[in-house]
């Protein structure tokens, strides 16, 4: 009787295991081209061994829109919050909307009027302040709504306000002299930028004995600090480069509703 030695064995033994090997390879070519045929036909053929597919552009799977982060800043008024989107809003200029019906040429105000609690909608070149009703409602309970709203609008790609929004400022239409150049300067420049850090804005009005006439939008309608913005900020800067100011008085949505039927 010959015995094997221990080589001769594992030669042996290596003969079926190589067959079965073959056979698993055979097989798992016919199967697998139908259940990968992206891996191993398109792309085995297009990108050699070594070579990956590039990846797919981000925009085709991700809507940056649908995850945008929106910051929120708080205002001297407690009664109003600035939304900061991280895109713009506006033009470089501010529109308000003290009331659901002046909302009529903004699909994103209409919507935000609809969440229970919201006053008014104001809006800046890059930032939504929403101003409550009163301090019983509580903005935890407002926010995600807020957010909700905001984020959904921008998702659908739609303008924030229409082609009948009023522009520009209606008392730009009268005679400027150089006072009233020069205050309407010193407005943009100087005052204005401020106020809009705060989530509101000043539109002048007009310029009158000595007076100017202002009208507060935004944070500073219902600010319980807006008078002391008034008379302490923007009048102290005016009468110190405008000797003919002699006083800054502000107007009310009432105001121009009284005065519109004074002269209908």
């Amino acid at each position: 009787m010959t015995t094997r030695g221990p080589f001769e064995r594992s030669t042996n033994m290596a003969a079926p295991a190589s067959r079965l090997l073959r056979f698993l390879a055979v097989r798992s070519a016919k199967f697998y081209p139908q259940l990968r045929p992206d891996f191993y036909s398109t792309t085995a053929q297009a990108y050699p061994f070594g070579k990956r597919k590039p990846l797919q552009p981000v925009n085709s799977v991700y809507n940056p829109v649908r995850c945008m982060f929106i910051q929120t800043q708080d205002t001297p008024n407690p009664n109003s919050v600035k939304f900061i989107p991280g895109r713009a809003v506006l033009d470089a200029r501010t529109m308000d909307f003290p009331n659901p019906a002046s909302a009529f040429c903004s699909p994103l105000a209409r919507h935000l009027f609809r969440i229970e609690g919201v006053k008014s909608v104001f809006f800046g070149p890059d930032f939504i302040t929403i101003t409550k009703n009163g301090e019983d409602m509580d903005w935890n309970l407002i926010k995600p709504d807020i957010f909700a709203t905001i984020m959904d609008f921008f998702s659908t790609g739609l303008p924030v306000v229409t082609d009948e929004a009023p522009r520009g400022d209606p008392a730009a239409s009268e005679e400027e002299d150089e006072v009233v150049a020069m205050i309407k300067e010193l407005l943009d420049t100087r005052i204005r930028p401020t106020v809009q850090e705060d989530g509101g804005d000043v539109l002048y009005k007009g310029f009158q004995d000595g007076i100017v006439q202002l009208k507060l939008q935004g944070s500073c309608t219902s600010c319980p600090s807006s008078i002391i913005t008034l008379k302490s900020g923007i009048q102290n800067m005016l009468q110190f480069y405008i000797p003919e100011v002699e006083g800054v008085e502000q107007v009310t949505d009432e105001d121009e509703e009284d005065a519109g039927k004074e002269t209908a």
